[in-house]
Order: C-alpha cells, then structure tokens, then sequence
C-alpha cells in the first residue's frame, strides 16, 4: 500500500497564491496525486465552494475516497484530465471554474513504491503505467518495441544523447533474457552509456522518456491545456506545475499564444481588442525557494506558471 510513503506537494504555497482561490468558487486538481494541493484547496473554500479531483491512478482514487470520504464538497474521478471538459459538463460547471491545477509527472509515493516500477533507485517489476489497468507495461513495450521506435522515445521524451546505443543495447539483451525488472534496465543503461552526467544517473532519461510515452503525457497535456481555457470562467485560473523541460516548453507556448491571441498578416493594422487574446498571463515562472529545497529535493526542477482567463 502507498499510504505509507511520504508525499510532499510541490510549491504549495505558489500554487494556492496563483489560483486566487475564492471561497465559492468551482475548483478542479486535476491531478490528484495524494491530495496535497486538494486538501488545502478545501481548507479555502467555503460552504458552497467544490473541488473536483481527476487521476489516473487507482492508489490516488481509493487514498482521495478514504481521506475525504466525509467531504460533501469533494468529487472525485479515475481517468486522465483529458476527461476535464467532459466531467465539468456534467456537473454544469462550464464556463464557471474558478481555478485548475495541473501538477504534472509522477508522484513522489508512486516513485518510493518499488512495486510500481517507475524508479531506478529500487528494484521492481518493470511496469511504469500510471493506471496499471490501461496500456502495456515498461517490460511488455521493450519486449517487443522495434530499434527505432525505443531510440525515438529516448530521445524525443528524455532528450537522451546515447538513445541509439541503448536502443540497439536493449534489443540485443531481450534476445538472451527478458527484462523485467527496474535493475535488470538500469544496469543494462549504465553499461551502455560511456559518458555519465556529474551528479545525475545514467538511467534518469531513459527512464522518464519510456514512462512519459507510455502514460502519453505529452499528447494528454497538450490536449488539456485548451480545455482548461475553455471551462474556466472570466478571471478563473489555470496553475500548472512541470517537472520536465518538454511539459514546460508546451504550457509555456500555449500560455503565450493564448495571450496574444488570434494571428493575423503582420501588415495587416489591428488594435489589441481584435486579437482576442483568451489568457493573461499573471506573473513570471516560480521556482522552488531554499526551504522547500532543503525539505524535498524533488521539487528542484519544478516550475509553476499561472494564467488567468480573459472575458
């Protein structure tokens, strides 16, 4: 069970100022996790204020029922927040949602957890699946991946320079034994990899990119994102926090276009009004202080950005 591990949210402070909460406002944590930011999202709201929560993961579903299970202003939903728009519909919140929060990547308990298979550190079934009822595993998609297609996740999703070598590595080694296990890949990497980075494991990359291409993490968000500025209402706001260069570049681009607004001929004379720019984007990136470093250094790559929606 993974109520045992210790599950810090990131940039909580950041997060709450960022969405502005109103007391009776519609909220939606779109990523569960264990509930961090949802909980103190509650302590905010007032009687007629409600949360609902989305996650893929079947361990946040059961841990969100058992810790708000007395919570009349608590819903919550199994499934990717690729679902947002649909599940505000039913509740007729759209165009009403006061705040959206995306925190992104894995959690730190899905991480501690061995039996999931998302670390390095520990040794595990190779599974990596947010939702282990959905897609194949880490060990049924190196199983039977083609070369090309392990060296295109590698580098695309975790921007590994040796993504070919490992690939053709993998391959070769499936061919002796099948690998199963979180140890059996991170060595496999480790002897692959003739350059290390100071101060990073040589399968952190590796290991990112195949869980972000099996839980579609990237395509999931960027088909959030336009969601969230639909069903947010005039001065709602959308918080996101990435962990990864890649979920950062996407909120950033969208945040700008969305911004800036419609596109027109660069010749072509039209006033601010006419761009009907969606989002304002409401102060610079944060980052992780001291403190919280010092506390959780996972929370070292994450950066939080926060828009608010237009009129």
């Amino acid at each position: 069970m993974t109520n045992c591990f210790k599950h810090h949210p990131v940039l909580l402070d950041e997060a709450l100022n960022g969405l502005n909460i109103q007391a009776g406002g519609y909220y939606v944590d779109a990523t569960f996790g264990r509930g961090g930011h949802a909980g103190m999202i509650l302590q905010q709201l007032g009687s007629k204020g409600r949360l609902l929560a989305i996650d893929k993961d079947p361990e946040a579903i059961r841990m969100a029922h058992e810790r708000f299970k007395a919570e009349q202003r608590f819903s919550v939903e199994q499934g990717s927040f690729v679902m947002l728009k649909a599940l505000v519909q039913q509740r007729g919140w759209f165009g009403k949602v006061s705040g959206i929060l995306l925190d992104l990547g894995v959690s730190s308990p899905q991480l501690d957890d061995a039996s999931r298979g998302f670390s390095f550190r520990q040794n595990g079934p190779l599974d990596m699946r947010m939702d282990p009822a959905t897609c194949v595993s880490a060990a049924q998609w190196l199983a039977t991946a083609e070369e090309k297609e392990i060296a295109r996740v590698l580098w695309e999703y975790g921007e590994e320079r040796f993504s070919r070598r490992i690939a053709r590595d993998i391959v070769a080694a499936r061919t002796r034994t099948p690998l199963n296990s979180t140890a059996q890949l991170a060595k496999l990497i480790a002897e692959s990899v003739p350059r290390r980075e100071p101060g990073k494991d040589p399968a952190t990359r590796s290991f990112q990119a195949i869980r972000i291409h099996l839980n579609q993490e990237l395509e999931d968000l960027r088909e959030v994102l336009p969601q969230a500025s639909e069903v947010l209402a005039p001065g709602g706001r959308l918080a996101v926090i990435s962990f990864h260069s890649l979920e950062d570049r996407i909120v950033k681009r969208f945040m700008r276009e969305q911004a800036r607004g419609d596109e027109f001929p660069p010749d072509l004379p039209v006033t601010q009004a006419q761009l009907r720019p969606r989002l304002r984007i409401v102060g610079k990136a944060r980052q992780a202080g001291a403190a919280e470093l010092a506390a959780n250094p996972r929370a070292r790559s994450a950066v939080l950005r926060v828009a608010e929606r237009l009129a």
